[in-house]
């Protein structure tokens, strides 16, 4: 009869190294979603979405039922064939991102600029839900 060595940690090194090979592996078959932030001023809502290398034809903004929808599509070069790739991590193809507009913001006038890879929409709010200062009399 031989002894061996208990190691409790076998089935976490394993999966470990599944999620690092996840991780590190390329992205092509699976899908890419652009980071996006979003901020609100005393009278405004803005989103700025990181969309590098994304022609601006190929970015479809719409609003439809108070969801603020961002859509579109990043094309891998393909006709550079003589390129010898060591390794391709960015991610291509379609992407969206969806993301609810309360009712406080007025939709009819949402506003979009593309400028040096980054998409900024502008969703201004409507009067009656910005705020406003009452002054208080005193009364002797």
């Amino acid at each position: 009869m031989s002894l061996s060595h208990f190691d409790p940690l076998a089935n976490f090194r394993m999966f470990e190294d599944a999620v690092t090979r996840l991780v590190n592996e390329p992205r092509a078959a699976r899908p890419w979603s652009p980071a996006v932030d979003i901020y609100e001023t005393d009278n405004e809502l803005v989103l700025k979405a990181d969309l590098p290398d994304v022609d601006q034809k190929d970015i479809n903004v719409h609003i439809e039922n108070q969801t603020l929808t961002i859509a579109g599509e990043r094309k891998f070069e393909s006709e550079d064939s003589d390129k010898g790739y060591h390794r391709i991590e960015r991610s291509y193809g379609n992407f969206q991102r969806s993301f609810s507009v309360p009712n406080a913001f007025d939709t009819d006038k949402i506003s979009a600029e593309y400028k040096n890879g980054v998409l900024t929409v502008t969703l201004p709010k409507k009067e009656a839900a910005k705020p406003r200062q009452v002054k208080i009399e005193v009364k002797a």
